[in-house]
């Protein structure tokens, strides 16, 4: 943890000081001097993690004091050159354009600024010489009690091994699950059947967290169907490993096992002969041959030269924790199946916990729910008094090792946010880049840098998306419980973050210098506490039922602007009702976050301060009835100009119809705009609006909602669309679906609602053939028919045609809608009968009709053309109270009766 303790201020200093340093003047060079003694130990302190594992204790107790010290110098140092920087770029009072006595006026002001600027410049410096002392001294000590060169010396001699620690930590797990096969046998059974209907020389990555039972699961197999190959053989790829070494260790099995005598001069072979070696002996021969943990991602391309890919009776199988790997493996064969380890069935989870649990040889736990509440709730330290599960941490610790240290704070921010908790992506991701932990690439904005960070680390088995979206990114993520322990141990190491939970009277263990504060409870820190934490820059607040609010808060200190360095604000679902005005101070801010607050208005003199605000969230809460019409959006008002805003990439949602004369032209200047929402649209600022989109290169996503249903949206202004537009929401009536809609080919997800269009609008929609998600409702179509004609939306995956008063039916001709997996039909009364063509949805997995006229429709349907679908549903309106059936609880219902 020392790499990440020190590495997270020094990338946030050393370009500071770079680029500020003809502000800083004679302190400069003090703190340019500090920010190297800060480069050269992060190098030294990258390898520091794996040595104090290694080592144990006796040599962790040291360093960590050691880091800690240090790491509370570099934070000292980073506030004060960021105070510095601060108050440096002040703009001194503007000198009126007026006449002379008006500057004569303005003079005191001016030397009033003058001056508090020079006792800030010298009184900054006086307590960067105090720190460099500090700092220095730290340093030295480093260097007499051996730290720095045994760090360094520990680097070098990790790399120099044959064998990883992590080795060990792996056969000691797999001697421990060694015994568990059975809980494996669906998985089992499902690789055996790619294993048989392999043609071809085949690789299998099969790809899975750690401790998920990769290694169990292929054991199973390889026992399973060794018998039905000529040869087979097994290799465990240690960190580090040579080409050469798995040669000979691959070859050697192969001919022990085939009972053959091995090549006398096998020591003595280079590549070549060793390659050619294990070709000769494959030749005619169908083998199964098993690489198991491979952590490279280029494994397959140094090894697998070495096999006869034509053969069709060759099976390859690699267990890894890392998707890249896999990757590589497509990218290099054609033959290629993957295999993700998913969870146990609940049924096989339930019998391998009992049979761990409530073993024969003894337990310590009863069968009684109070002591296995106690267990749950002390999970950290039983995890380390366990000797079983101390196994299991450490091999789940593995993967937050190799990790790059680029990713590490990344994962850590994980342990701030509740157990199990899902979190939503766009949310994390804008957090990181808030806390300084994405490095700016060149050629790519540091958004798409920090998506990237998130596929690697789902990549990797250590994050797994629960939701994903249209374009299969994930919109929800988490961390396994146990990997969530492993986070929270390494948080208190460098004080990552501070964890309150319970009542104020749990608050006693605060400690040290910390960046950051969850709060999981009802109760925020009190006055005789929030002195230790004045360096705070991110504090996030759990309401009992663990959402990310504080529900009870209404209201922001009025000081809020003196944090100065905060990149992320969010008063989200929280009762707030007015922005304070020192908020104008800040900044840096990046994200201002109102959703489902109380804030409904916010003066541009306040939000026009903040030049570098990229995302302004804000979706009232609905309870303010601020809603253009029943089931529209709810907006925000602005008060006046807000042309300053030039780096805003998201801004929805906001009102042009009240309070906002402005705001329309404003958006003339946004031209870094990604997303866009608009509530309250007049008939008349149409063209201005879609005057101002052309200039949106960027634009993604664009929400336009009229003032009433009834309010027409003129599209036909729009000549030239954003090219790059991904999703499109319209709410309001519309004269007719414009030509340039068949522009929109990188269009996913279009929304049309309120639209009242008398001619099929699949027919200009159908030219989209990448769209994913399409929704026609609320009368967006008042024809009494629609029909998807052959080979239409080969990509669609949901549609929602809802609440369309006039539809009475819907055809589904063959090849269309060939990848469609949900579909929802609701409110659609005139409807009577179950669409035609359904038949031909094979992949459909939901089908659902909501709010059908009555249950006659569900006794009188013939549903075979559904019968391959998994889950189709019902509901209709009995008496005020909706009821919803299941077609196979009906079904097995109307069986019985």
């Amino acid at each position: 943890m020392a790499e990440v303790a020190i590495g997270i201020v020094k990338d946030k200093l050393v370009p500071l000081v770079s680029e500020e340093v003809q502000l800083l003047a004679n302190v400069g060079t003090e703190v340019k001097e500090i920010s190297e003694h800060l480069e050269e130990l992060h190098s030294l302190l990258e390898d520091a993690d794996k040595k104090a594992e290694d080592e144990g204790d006796n040599f962790r107790g040291g360093i960590k004091t050691w880091v800690k010290d240090l790491r509370e110098v570099a934070f000292h140092i980073e506030d004060l050159v960021t105070e510095y920087v601060y108050h440096e770029e002040e703009q001194p009072p503007d000198f009126p354009q007026n006449g002379f006595p008006k500057c004569l006026g303005e003079i005191p002001s001016f030397l009033i600024f003058w001056c508090s600027r020079l006792i800030q410049r010298h009184g900054l410096g006086w307590k960067i010489r105090e720190v460099k002392v500090r700092f220095n001294k730290i340093h030295q000590q480093g260097k007499n009690d051996g730290f720095i060169n045994s760090i360094q010396y520990g680097s070098t001699r990790i790399a120099a091994r044959n064998a990883d620690p992590s080795n060990v930590v792996r056969s000691r797990l797999h001697q421990h699950l060694e015994n568990e096969h059975e809980a494996f046998r669906s998985a089992r059974d499902e690789l055996v059947e790619s294993l048989d209907k392999s043609s071809g020389c085949t690789i299998i990555p099969v790809v899975g967290t750690g401790g998920s039972g990769k290694t169990t699961l292929a054991e199973q197999v390889y026992n399973y169907v060794q018998g039905r190959f000529d040869c087979h053989a097994w290799v465990e790829v240690h960190k580090p490993y040579s080409v050469d070494e798995i040669l000979r260790t691959l070859i050697t099995e192969l001919y022990e096992l085939n009972k053959a005598s091995v090549p006398g001069s096998i020591q003595r072979m280079n590549e070549n002969k060793l390659v050619h070696t294990l070709k000769e002996f494959l030749k005619e021969k169908k083998y199964l041959v098993i690489f198991d943990d491979v952590w490279k991602e280029e494994f397959w391309g140094e090894i697998g030269h070495a096999f006869i890919e034509e053969h069709v009776g060759g099976r390859i199988m690699i267990t890894t924790r890392h998707m890249k790997v896999a990757d590589y493996c497509k990218r290099c064969s054609i033959l290629v199946q993957l295999y993700k380890v998913k969870e146990l069935p609940a049924n096989e989870a339930r019998e391998l916990f009992y049979k761990k649990a409530f073993r024969p040889d003894g337990s310590s736990k009863d069968k009684n729910f109070e002591e296995w509440q106690g267990f749950l709730k002390s999970l950290g330290s039983e995890l380390e008094k366990d000797v079983d599960l101390q196994h299991v941490m450490q091999i789940i610790s593995l993967g937050y090792y190799e990790l790059p240290y680029n990713l590490k704070p990344c994962l850590l921010y994980f342990g701030m946010f509740p157990r199990s908790q899902s979190i939503r992506s766009r949310r994390l991701i804008k957090q990181w880049i808030a806390q300084g932990f994405v490095k700016t690439e060149q050629g790519k904005t540091v958004e798409k840098v920090a998506q990237e960070y998130m596929d690697e680390l789902i990549g990797r088995s250590l994050v797994k998306a629960t939701s994903v979206d249209v374009t299969g990114k994930a919109k929800k993520c988490r961390v396994h419980e146990l990997l969530h322990e492993t986070i929270l141990k390494k948080m208190e190491e460098i004080n990552f973050c501070q964890l309150i939970r319970g009542s104020t009277s749990d608050q006693s263990g605060l400690r040290g210098i910390t960046r950051r504060l969850s709060i999981m409870s009802n109760r925020l820190i009190d006055d005789s506490q929030r002195k230790k934490f004045s360096n705070i820059h991110s504090v996030i607040v759990f309401h009992e039922d663990k959402t990310i609010d504080a529900p009870n808060l209404d209201k922001l200190p009025e000081d809020i602007g003196e944090l100065f360095d905060l990149r992320y604000l969010s008063v989200r679902r929280t009762k707030v009702k007015i922005l304070p005005t020192s908020i104008k101070k800040l900044k840096y801010l990046e994200t201002l976050d109102l959703r489902e607050s109380f804030v409904y208005e916010i003066p541009a003199d306040i939000v026009n301060k903040l030049s570098k605000l990229k995302y302004l969230y804000a979706e009232p809460n609905p309870e303010l009835k601020k809603e253009c019409f029943p089931g529209g959006l709810c907006g925000i008002e602005v008060q006046g100009k807000i042309d300053g805003l030039k780096e805003l990439q998201k801004l929805f949602f906001v009102r042009a119809d009240t309070g906002a004369d402005h705001l329309v032209d404003d958006l003339s200047g946004f031209t870094k705009l990604q997303s866009l929402g608009i509530i309250g649209l007049r008939h008349e600022d149409g063209r201005r609006l879609f005057g101002c989109t052309k200039k949106m290169t960027e634009l993604k996503s664009l929400t336009v909602e009229s003032t009433s249903e009834n309010e027409f949206i003129e599209l036909e202004h729009m000549s030239s669309p954003p090219k790059e537009l991904k999703r499109l929401n319209l709410s309001g009536r519309l004269k007719n679906l414009p030509k340039w809609f068949s522009q929109l080919q990188k269009l996913v997800k279009i929304r049309l609602n309120y639209s009242q269009l008398e001619v099929d609008p699949l027919d200009v929609l159908q030219t989209m053939r990448y769209l994913s998600e399409l929704s026609i409702r609320y009368n967006a179509y008042v024809g009494e028919q629609l029909r998807f004609k052959v080979g239409v939306f080969p990509k669609l995956k949901r549609l929602y045609l809802i609440d369309l008063k006039k539809l009475r039916s819907l055809i589904v001709e063959k090849t269309a809608l060939a990848e469609l997996e949900e579909l929802h039909i609701g409110q659609c009364p005139q409807m009577s009968e179950v669409p035609t063509g359904l038949e031909h949805l094979q992949k459909l997995k939901t089908l659902v009709f909501d709010s059908v006229k009555d249950d006659s429709f569900i006794y009188s349907q013939d549903f075979e053309s559904v019968s391959h679908v998994p889950l189709v549903k019902f509901s209709y309106v009995d008496d005020g109270k909706k009821e919803w059936f299941n077609l196979r609880n009906l079904r097995e219902f109307q069986g019985k009766s």
